[in-house]
């Protein structure tokens, strides 16, 4: 039987989606009903979702851009970045305690994030046009999760459900980026003063204005351009850790200082 992209069928994945985010059960892969490497239809299931919390009163504030890391890819199997939405009740701040709960099946990552301040609504956006756009820089931890049961996903699955997304923090200390080096600042991810990633700017689709750049190109021919004051969740500079309740994690990276992630056990 042929597999449906029409709006009722959409529409009805992204409600099982939704359910499983307020739940906290996780639901079975979407992929199963949607065309094969259909991206565009994923993409689709997504923008049903971003959609109905807008109209909720959830407010966007960015974006995040999810696989950039060839570590990363070869983890869930994926061989090219995928972006989902940044609404602001995602925001956690720097040490507040994250709810055992509020994330499904979650893993963290160490990003860079960059705050625009100037919209990137052009064709065909360059470096150079995203280098004059990011107002400041800062140290991150993106809270991954999945809806979808034991992270059993492909590339669409992870579209369908907003780039796997769950929460984020951002870092105190902004930096002009002519402050560091994109490319080569190190990160490492510490649990308990250990390291248990690492990893640099260039495992970020070879430096993290790179991946912006994909992002802006994107987000263009999608008609939801990045505009000033948005948020930009990079990608991940190493591999993901899979979080312990209870425990603290801390983000470094060079030129950017620290963050950290503090997990409860309710």
């Amino acid at each position: 039987m042929a597999k449906a992209t029409d709006k009722k069928s959409i529409n009805k994945l992204a409600r099982r989606l939704r359910q499983a985010h307020e739940t906290g059960k996780p639901c079975k892969p979407v992929r199963k009903d949607l065309p094969e490497h259909d991206l565009d239809a994923a993409y689709a299931v997504q923008d049903a979702n971003t959609q109905h919390w807008i109209k909720q009163g959830r407010r966007l504030i960015g974006r995040k851009i999810g696989l950039t890391s060839a570590v990363v890819q070869d983890q869930l199997g994926v061989d090219q970045p995928d972006f989902g939405m940044l609404f602001a009740d995602m925001a956690i701040l720097d040490g507040a305690e994250i709810q055992g709960s509020a994330v499904l099946q979650p893993r963290i990552e160490g990003e860079i994030s960059f705050v625009l301040g100037d919209d990137l609504d052009m064709e065909m956006a360059t470096v150079a046009d995203v280098t004059s756009a990011i107002a400041y820089a800062v140290a991150s931890i993106e809270v991954v999760g999945s809806r979808i049961e034991n992270w059993d996903i492909n590339i669409v699955d992870t579209i369908a459900d907003n780039a796997s997304s769950g929460l984020f923090v951002l870092g105190n200390e902004p930096h002009a980026i002519e402050d560091f080096d994109t490319r080569l600042c190190g990160m490492v991810v510490e649990h308990r003063g250990e390291p248990v990633s690492v990893g640099a700017g260039a495992a970020c689709l070879g430096n993290p204005l790179n991946a912006v750049t994909w992002l802006a190109r994107e987000m263009v021919l999608r008609g939801r351009p990045l505009l000033a004051g948005d948020v930009v969740m990079s990608g991940a500079l190493g591999p993901m850790v899979s979080v312990t309740p209870g425990e603290v994690y801390e983000v470094r990276i060079n030129g950017l200082g620290s963050v950290r992630a503090a997990f409860g056990t309710t």
